[in-house]
């Protein structure tokens, strides 16, 4: 993950379990040698999970995805979503800071 996405996604967690959101990184990227990969594909690992996921009131899932500006959203990362969407699951890209807060605001409103 670039470094304005890791400040972004630091931020966002932060910004989230200050407002009593729980929440919680996959930590699929970064790169790895050929073994460890295959041995995080045998326990489930999937390219393209959303950066961070959101465990709300009702049992409500909510998968966000973090982007830097315009940054465009890798193949993996599109199939993930339609599957999370197909599934009847929220799917978010966020793209900086404002994108978080509006979210927040949005759940204030429903009372988590």
């Amino acid at each position: 993950m670039k470094s304005r996405e890791h400040s972004l996604q630091t931020w966002a967690v932060n910004y989230l379990r200050w407002n009593g959101v729980y929440c919680f990184a996959v930590p699929n990227g970064g790169k790895r040698d050929a073994k460890t990969g295959a041995y995080l594909k045998k326990e489930g690992a999937l390219a393209g999970v959303a950066d961070l996921i959101l465990l709300l009131p009702g049992g409500v899932a909510v998968f966000a995805e973090l982007k830097d500006g315009n940054k465009p959203q890798q193949e993996s990362q599109k199939i993930f979503q339609k599957n999370v969407e197909r599934l009847g699951f929220d799917y978010l890209l966020w793209r900086g800071q404002q994108d978080v807060i509006d979210f927040m605001e949005g759940i204030k409103r429903e009372k988590i």
